[in-house]
């Protein structure tokens, strides 16, 4: 299936780049999330038409991206947790707890932009947690957490 793409896809291509997708990638997943259009003669036409405005706002979405980076830079965020008397957890601290500490923080954050490569956190300790705000800004957190009394 050959597509439009509509805005920046990681590992995918650039805002108008028209890229070769499995059919169920596009069909399913990038045209009902308004990343792409199929790419056909209208669709190219209107995209064409549309692109200084899709180009302005995805600047607006790149300028607020940069602007949640600069407010988080040297965020230091500490989640207390039930832990056993050697520091493994009962339990984990997962995206979901990351981001409502952020939000509780200041910075609203979604559970889907917390990035843990390694998987959730099992120790106390202190970790370094990257943030994917947008396709070309990251941002990375102090993460503490520490033994609930």
């Amino acid at each position: 299936m050959e597509i439009i793409l509509l805005e920046k896809i990681s590992n995918l291509g650039a805002m108008g780049d028209k890229v070769r997708v499995k059919p169920g990638y596009g069909r399913n997943y990038l045209v009902p999330k308004g990343k792409a259009k199929p790419a056909t003669a209208e669709n190219v036409a209107a995209f064409e038409a549309m692109r200084a405005e899709l180009e302005k706002a995805a600047a607006e979405t790149m300028a607020a991206a940069e602007a949640r980076r600069e407010s988080l830079a040297d965020m230091q965020i500490t989640i207390a947790a039930k832990a056993g008397d050697e520091g493994k957890l009962f339990g984990s601290v997962g995206t979901g707890d990351i981001a409502a500490a952020i939000t509780a923080a200041g910075v609203r954050v979604e559970r889907h932009e917390v990035r843990l490569p390694m998987g959730v956190f099992r120790q106390v300790g202190e970790y370094a947690v990257q943030l994917h705000l947008h396709s070309d800004v990251n941002a990375t957190i102090k993460l503490t957490i520490t033994a609930e009394k």
